[in-house]
C-alpha cells in the first residue's frame, strides 16, 4: 500500500478532489493532503506493512506542541465521523467550505458532503477569508437543504462583524465553531444575532470534531486521568502516526474491549450540566511560583470582564523569581485601542474573579493573534512577543 500526496488547491478547484476522495474512503488507495502552495510532500520512513488495511487518509496535525505528525485515519473512522455528525446536527444537507481543506476540519466538510451526496460551495481563500465572499458563497447554496459551515472562532468573530455577512450566518442550519477555544461571550453575540453555533472539540487524531457543544457524539467516549487528561476514546479515533511508532505507543491504545483511545494533550472535566469542559492543554499550563494556572480560564475571564477585549491569548513568560508570569496579549476592539490596556488595567478589573496568583503580571497589545494552523493561537509566538529581555 502506497499513501498518495494531494495536491488541494486553495479555491473551487478542490471539488475535483471529491472522486479521488471518495476512491480512498472505499478503501486502498490513501492519500495525504497538502497544500496545493506548499513544497512537495514528502513523507517520513515508514513500513508500508504496518499501515492499517483500510487506511483512508494521512492527515497533518497542527503542530501546536512544537511537532507536527501526520495521523492515519482509516475509512472506518471517517465515516463514523462524518454519520455521527450529520446525526447530531439533524441529517444530511449541504456544506460550504471556507476553511483550508488540507487540515481535518476542511476535510471533514468534503467528506460530509461525500456521505450526503451533495456538492459543496467552495470559497476561493487564495487571498484570505474575506466576509463578503462568505456572504456571497451562502447565497449559492440550495435553500432547499439543510445547510452547514464549520468556522474557527476569528472568521465568526469577522463575519458576525459585516452586517451582509452575518445576515449570511443566520441561515445556516449549524455553524460549527473549533480549531480553538470560543470564548462565551462571543458564543452569546452569535446566538443573540440568530446564529445556531455548534462548538465543536477534537483533533486530526479523532477525525476532527467528535464532542459537540460538550456532548461527545453517538460513537465517541470521554474520559480522564488522574492528571485531568482528556481520553477521546470510539469508532472515529485514528491508528496512530505515519513513521512515528514511538509516538503512536505513547498515545493511542486499545482497551479490553476493543475500544480505540487516544491520549489528547488537554487538561478539562465536566461541568454541572455533564458536558465537557476543557480547560487548555497540558503544556500550556502557567506554573507561577508553584501555583498552577489554565490560561483559558484566565482568557475566559478577561474577555468577560474587560471592556474593549476583542480577543486574547493567555501565556507564561520567564520569571526570575516566581519561574513564569501570567501574561496576556491582548487585540483590543478599534474604539478602545486610543484607551489602551496594561496589565494593571488587567488587575484591577479582573480582582476579586480571578485568585491573585492567576492575575497578568504583564500585558502588550496587538493588532491580531499570531496564527499556527488555522484559529489556533501560535503560543510561542506570543511568548516571545510579550518576553521582558
Amino acid at each position: 500500500m502506497q499513501v498518495e500526496p494531494l495536491a488541494v488547491p486553495a479555491g473551487p478547484g478542490v471539488v475535483r478532489l471529491l472522486p479521488r476522495l471518495a476512491e480512498a474512503i472505499r478503501g486502498g488507495n490513501p492519500v495525504l493532503p497538502v497544500a496545493a502552495s506548499a513544497p512537495p510532500a514528502r513523507l517520513p520512513d515508514h513500513d508500508p506493512a504496518e499501515l492499517p488495511e483500510d487506511l483512508a487518509v494521512v492527515v497533518g496535525t497542527s503542530g501546536s506542541t512544537g511537532t507536527p505528525k501526520r495521523a492515519l485515519l482509516t475509512a472506518g473512522a471517517l465515516r463514523a465521523s462524518t454519520r455521527a455528525t450529520h446525526e447530531r446536527l439533524g441529517g444530511p444537507g449541504q456544506w460550504l467550505l471556507s476553511l483550508p481543506a488540507h487540515h481535518v476540519a476542511g476535510l471533514q466538510v468534503l467528506l460530509r458532503s461525500l456521505d450526503a451526496g451533495t456538492e459543496p460551495v467552495v470559497m476561493d481563500l487564495t487571498h484570505g477569508f474575506v466576509p463578503r465572499a462568505f456572504a456571497a458563497a451562502t447565497a449559492r447554496l440550495d435553500p432547499g437543504s439543510r445547510r452547514y459551515t464549520s468556522l474557527v472562532p476569528t472568521q465568526l468573530v469577522r463575519l458576525l462583524d459585516d452586517p451582509v455577512a452575518g445576515e449570511a450566518l443566520r441561515c445556516y442550519d449549524a455553524v460549527l465553531v473549533g480549531g480553538a477555544a470560543t470564548p462565551p461571550r462571543l458564543l452569546r453575540r452569535a446566538q443573540a444575532a440568530g446564529v445556531r453555533v455548534v462548538t465543536s472539540y477534537g483533533m486530526s487524531e479523532s477525525s476532527g470534531g467528535c464532542v459537540h457543544d460538550g456532548r461527545p457524539l453517538a460513537c465517541t467516549l470521554v474520559a480522564f486521568d488522574v492528571e485531568g487528561r482528556i481520553h477521546l476514546g470510539g469508532a472515529t479515533i485514528g491508528h496512530g502516526y505515519l513513521g512515528r511508532p514511538d509516538l503512536t505507543a505513547a498515545a493511542f491504545g486499545t482497551d479490553e474491549d476493543g475500544i480505540r483511545w487516544f491520549r489528547t494533550d488537554d487538561v478539562g472535566r465536566t461541568d454541572e450540566h455533564a458536558r465537557l469542559r476543557v480547560d487548555g492543554r497540558v503544556d500550556d499550563m502557567v506554573n507561577t511560583g508553584g501555583l498552577k494556572v489554565a490560561p483559558r480560564l484566565v482568557e475566559e475571564a478577561i474577555t468577560e470582564h474587560v471592556p474593549g477585549v476583542r480577543e486574547v491569548v493567555v501565556v507564561g513568560t520567564p520569571h526570575a523569581e516566581w519561574g513564569e508570569a501570567v501574561s496576556a496579549l491582548v487585540v483590543l476592539e478599534p474604539d478602545a485601542v486610543r484607551r489602551g490596556l496594561t496589565a494593571a488595567d488587567l488587575r484591577a478589573h479582573l480582582r476579586g474573579i480571578l485568585p491573585d496568583h492567576a492575575l497578568p503580571v504583564r500585558a502588550a497589545t496587538a493588532e491580531a493573534v499570531p496564527l499556527a494552523g488555522p484559529g489556533k493561537p501560535d503560543r510561542r509566538a506570543v511568548v516571545a512577543m510579550l518576553t521582558v529581555g
